[in-house]
């Protein structure tokens, strides 16, 4: 019978580990495996990222491209479907950064938040964003809305 005290793997399917540097009489002392000499011999050694033996690296085989403005603005983008998504849920007038972190839409006050026109909205509700599509803002003022803009 099986019991926890004697449980014990199958048969071959555990290995002890070589044990290296042991003396000569292990059959695995002197060099410990490592061969003769040079750097992957010696202690410390770490063979740097991407290196692939002298070989040109695949990362300097492929060619460089793309751009990456320093000055680029980044936004969350919230769209009016969201928005009236977050009018029937929780029966608000009001969307501002401190709603939306509130509810998880946006982690931390440094996030900016841009209003984008896709979906319909049919509730009047005022906005606090830091900046806005046309069509979205038409469509909030259309549904008796407003929408203002955050640092301007």
């Amino acid at each position: 019978m099986i019991t926890l005290s004697n449980l014990r793997p199958a048969e071959g399917s555990t290995k002890s580990r070589k044990r290296i540097g042991r003396g000569p009489g292990s059959g695995r002392g002197g060099t410990s495996t490592r061969g003769h000499k040079g750097g992957q011999s010696r202690s410390g050694y770490s063979r740097k990222p991407g290196f692939e033996g002298g070989q040109m690296p695949l990362k300097n085989r492929v060619p460089k491209f793309g751009f990456k403005s320093l000055n680029r603005v980044e936004y969350a983008p919230l769209n009016l479907d969201m928005i009236q998504s977050f009018v029937e849920s929780y029966q608000t007038s009001q969307i501002n950064l401190e709603f939306l972190m509130e509810h998880g839409f946006v982690s931390n006050a440094k996030t900016k938040v841009k209003l984008l026109g896709r979906g319909e909205i049919k509730s009047s509700v005022q906005i606090s964003v830091h900046a806005c599509s046309e069509s979205a803002k038409a469509a909030i003022e259309q549904a008796g809305g407003s929408v203002h803009l955050i640092g301007s």
